[in-house]
């Protein structure tokens, strides 16, 4: 069985992969149809890989204890201030969205890189959004970064399917044969 950090290194890999996938398909909606209210929790499919991107930022920062490390910039440069809203829009511009989800999938990585299994079961202390204070091992919380991810895309596969989109092969081990071993 692999290491505890093996598996989430794993999962990191499945991560970008299945981003990558799901934004080259969604390059091929129009914006209209990226950003077309469907009922889904955060609207539309646009709202959905926006939400997606600022909770793993946000995440980020607090694994990291890095703060800049989530925070999304506008065009020039600016940090955009985080108003605590788990919907707030991050980048109205599909390109930006695609450009910045990238950059984290790779700072995900990196971050992975400097760990080890030990460093799991120590304790991580953070608020959330709503500001609720809370301590646990790190292991709990990178759990659910990995799983609130595929929660997500879940959804956003099921969004593309009303649309007439098939994303092709999402589970995992999927990956591990083709990108991932």
């Amino acid at each position: 069985m692999a290491t505890l950090l093996g598996q989430y290194q794993a999962l990191a890999g499945y991560n970008r992969w299945m981003n990558d996938k799901l934004y080259a398909l969604c390059a091929t909606l129009t914006d209209e149809e990226r950003k077309r209210s469907m009922g889904a929790f955060f609207g539309s499919i646009h709202g959905t890989l926006n939400h997606l991107l600022l909770t793993d930022r946000a995440w980020l920062g607090r694994f990291t204890r890095d703060a800049t490390v989530a925070t999304s910039l506008d065009h020039s440069g600016q940090p955009i201030p985080y108003t605590g809203k788990l919907d707030q829009v991050l980048y109205d511009d599909f390109a930006l969205l695609r450009q910045e989800r990238a950059k984290t999938d790779a700072a995900i990585e990196a971050w992975l890189r400097g760990l080890s299994d030990a460093d799991f079961d120590a304790p991580l202390s953070y608020r959330t959004s709503a500001g609720v204070p809370y301590k646990h091992p790190l292991w709990w919380a990178v759990t659910h970064f990995f799983n609130h991810q595929t929660h997500h895309r879940g959804q956003l596969t099921t969004l593309l399917s009303q649309l007439g989109h098939d994303p092709g092969g999402t589970d995992f081990p999927v990956f591990l044969r083709t990108d991932g071993a």
